[in-house]
């Protein structure tokens, strides 16, 4: 995401690195405010009903809610017993400026921080008695 920003009386260009790469396993599901819901849905439905008994749904920032509503949908519309615990951080990003006028000076960094939620979204049995 690019955007340009007054800084020392001089324009700069502000690029947003991407965050960290976290691990990416099969049953790691990472959504973004430009991810297609439904296909999401049925990305998670098709890995709960075929290979895992659990996955990982995991949001950033405004990806956030749409993470949470994931799971929620996931949980009221599936056949199985499903259930969903949620753990939240915060994570280091990085932006970078560089000068609009004067190629030759140095890059600037600045560190922001943002919230990130992880939802394991899992099968429970039935208990039977």
């Amino acid at each position: 995401m690019e955007d340009t920003t007054q800084a020392d009386s001089q324009e700069y260009l502000m690029k947003k690195r991407l965050p960290r790469s976290l691990p990416k396993r099969k049953n790691d599901i990472y959504v973004t405010r430009k991810t297609n819901f439904a296909a999401q849905i049925k990305k998670c439905k098709k890995l709960l009903e075929a290979e895992f008994k659990e996955i990982y749904i995991h949001g950033l920032g405004a990806a956030i809610n749409r993470a949470i509503n994931l799971a929620l949908q996931l949980k009221l519309t599936s056949n199985k017993n499903l259930e969903v615990s949620a753990t939240t951080s915060t994570v280091e990003l990085y932006d970078d400026f560089e000068s609009l006028e004067d190629a030759s000076l140095t890059k600037k960094s600045q560190l922001r921080q943002n919230s990130a939620i992880h939802i394991k979204v899992f099968s429970i049995s039935e208990s039977k008695c």
